[in-house]
């Protein structure tokens, strides 16, 4: 079976955050980074390649003792499609496919992971879409076919949401409850 990489997107400045780099902040019990990794490679992506930016050397340092491969996007004040570009250069060429996660979505679980790459192998879609409500976000699997959309992507915000629209022919959904969606942006969201 074709292996599914782990794209997890953990480059931004937590600029919403007004302070703390929000990756490396604590919930329950370890930090938002490691978490996200974790539950990535308890889900069987493999390899889990983590994009790293702003405050690389202290997230490496979260990271300590995990097999994760981190790659940095030093242009990652320029948008996150910089870092996707990053993630999907580094995804070795024998992987079927990339599951894009974000590090700041700490109820996305192992088995929704799971769920994600099943749809993907059983479908033989290209794209597997989460949908929490009518919001569509990740995690989001894009098979290797739309590698080089990803790698054309110009700086800057909302690529992999174009990327899905451009390509929801090719596409399958999987739905999850709203209250997975939520995401710690801001202080008042601790």
């Amino acid at each position: 079976m074709d292996s599914i990489a782990g794209v997890l997107l953990a480059a931004g400045s937590s600029s919403r955050m007004r302070g703390p780099n929000k990756l490396l902040l604590e919930f329950e019990g370890e930090s938002l980074l490691r978490r996200a990794s974790r539950r990535g490679m308890a889900a069987g992506l493999d390899p889990f390649i983590v994009v790293l930016g702003h405050e690389a050397d202290r997230a490496r340092g979260k990271l300590a003792g995990l097999a994760v491969l981190p790659v940095v996007n030093a242009g990652y004040a320029r948008g996150v499609n910089g870092s996707l570009r990053t993630g999907i250069a580094a995804v070795p060429p024998d992987a079927a496919g990339a599951m894009v996660l974000l590090a700041d979505m700490p109820f996305v679980t192992a088995d929704m992971i799971r769920t994600v790459m099943e749809k993907f192998r059983e479908s033989r879609v290209e794209l597997v879409v989460s949908d929490y409500g009518g919001v569509q976000a990740p995690p989001t699997l894009y098979g290797r076919a739309l590698f080089e959309q990803m790698l054309a992507l110009e700086d800057g915000e909302g690529g992999g949401k174009a990327i899905v629209a451009r390509n929801l022919d090719r596409a399958t959904m999987v739905t999850w409850p709203p209250s997975r969606l939520r995401d710690l942006d801001r202080v008042e969201d601790w």
